[in-house]
């Protein structure tokens, strides 16, 4: 999932950071737990891939630090990663949250275009919701459920076509 490395990403773009301030920062501010063993993974692969640079503060009575920022291409590769939403991540809720929170990235139409594909996976899960339904009845609690369900999609659509003009703008 993506959403952790735009997150990692987004927080390196304020300021450059060592592993553990990075992973606190992130945790504060969004409360997504990073653990190390994504964490660093992830920065290794951004460091080979020259998004990041990593360099190495000495201390006296402590283990040395290691210090990451963002480079140009770090900043290219998470304007991307803000802008691309596949369809198969569109249903997920950190996934199009994340971006969302980052769309002063995006330009109009890069914003509606994850705009959409949030809906189509909305509308998709709509439509199965509505034939669980149909051999849901008689089932009262399976009702309550599905009903509950529709209702927070059919909200969330709603909510998504107020964010079309706001996300019109330049």
């Amino acid at each position: 999932m993506p959403y952790p490395e735009i997150l990692i990403l987004r927080h390196l773009s304020r300021r450059p950071a060592h592993g553990y301030e990075l992973r606190k920062r992130i945790e504060e501010t969004t409360g997504v737990v990073i653990n190390n063993n994504s964490l660093y993974p992830a920065l290794k692969r951004f460091v080979e891939a020259g998004a990041v640079t990593m360099t190495v503060e000495q201390h006296v009575s402590k283990p040395p630090r290691h210090v990451y920022e963002l480079t140009d291409v770090g900043r290219e590769l998470l304007h991307d990663l803000i802008a691309e939403l596949p369809a198969a991540q569109a249903g997920d809720d950190m996934e199009f949250f994340t971006r969302l929170g980052q769309f002063g990235f995006l330009e109009p139409a890069e914003r509606a275009a994850i705009l959409d594909a949030r809906s189509a996976a909305l509308t998709t899960d709509l439509a199965r919701l509505t034939a669980l339904a149909d051999r849901a009845s008689g089932d009262s609690w399976s009702s309550a459920v599905i009903t509950r369900l529709r209702h927070r999609i059919d909200a969330e659509l709603r909510w998504l076509n107020g964010l079309r003009a706001e996300a019109a703008k330049a």
